[in-house]
């Protein structure tokens, strides 16, 4: 049966743990296992990436297949060609399609269309794949995963909607503290508490970025200016102050508190060069394990 991986909510919370778990087992057997020899990906990134692209090429490389980029402007994708025919001609050819692009909705028409797996490498909607890297993050510096409370500072964007649903789903208590008019899609919001109504986690959304960080056990931020949203970046910078995770904000958490960051990172902005390079930074750590979450993605949609 075809696997796609566009959303954490396509698949079940078990699923989901599997995957982190797997992640963090790739991680330990380094390039032993070669269970994709043969097969072959396509990467189309119509939005820049250096983690998330190279994670893939290198993924697919290493549990032996082969991995084509085909980028947007060298496509006909630009010249008029529909994502029907694109979808249609890719799976004839390919035995799965890595798509980054803007909107979520594009992705979703892909995958209706194609007959192999679709992943998806980040929309304005949804980043799955930094979620499984983030959660297996956590349970690697943390040995577990329920119960922890994870606070998450800044934009509700893509990053903010996956981690809120990935929370829901594996038993982690997430605050997101965000400034009112940056919140998650309400259906973004109640997707997570049904979740959570199942699995017991404790959700919550704040505007006060102290009360979210007081007790956690793990601090998170992303950029303020995400791609496709360049024009906004001043009256972003403005509405954001005080948001910041800085010493003083990361000293309200745990003493043992760790604090993630999916990169690039902007530091003075969203986080402190004193934070982000300090003895509390797994981010470089998150950085690596985008590639066994990457590795773990691909086993679970392309594997027989």
């Amino acid at each position: 049966m075809r696997k796609n991986f566009l959303k954490l909510s396509d698949h079940t919370p078990k699923a989901v743990l599997q995957l982190v778990e797997e992640t963090l087992r790739l991680k330990g057997v380094g390039r032993g296992e070669k269970p994709l020899a043969g097969k072959s990906i396509g990467l189309i990134f119509a939005k820049s990436s250096t983690r998330t692209r190279t994670a893939f090429e290198v993924g697919m490389f290493q549990m032996g297949g082969y991995a084509i980029l085909l980028r947007p402007d060298e496509i006909q994708l630009t010249r008029g060609e529909s994502l029907h025919d694109t979808a249609k001609v890719m799976s004839r050819y390919l035995d799965g399609l890595v798509v980054r692009t803007y909107s979520h909705e594009e992705l979703e028409e892909l995958a209706l269309h194609s007959s192999i797996p679709v992943i998806n490498a980040l929309t304005d909607k949804y980043h799955p794949c930094q979620a499984i890297a983030d959660y297996a993050t956590l349970l690697e510096v943390k040995g577990k995963l329920k119960g922890l409370k994870l606070a998450y500072i800044g934009d509700g964007n893509n990053v903010a909607n996956s981690l809120f649903i990935g929370g829901a789903m594996l038993g982690v208590d997430v605050t997101l503290a965000t400034p009112k008019n940056y919140m998650p899609p309400q259906d973004v919001i109640d997707t997570a508490i049904a979740i959570a109504n199942e699995t017991g986690a404790r959700l919550n959304i704040t505007e006060n970025p102290q009360n979210a960080a007081k007790g956690a056990d793990a601090l998170y931020t992303d950029v303020w200016v995400s791609m496709g949203q360049e024009a906004e970046a001043k009256l972003r910078q403005e509405e954001f102050k005080g948001f910041i995770i800085d010493d003083r904000l990361l000293g309200l958490a745990k003493p043992d508190c760790k604090v993630l960051h999916c990169l690039p990172a902007h530091r003075g902005e969203e986080i402190s060069a004193s934070v982000i390079d300090g003895p509390a930074s797994v981010v470089f750590d998150q950085a690596e394990n985008k590639l066994h979450a990457q590795k773990a993605i691909l086993k679970m949609c392309l594997g027989d």
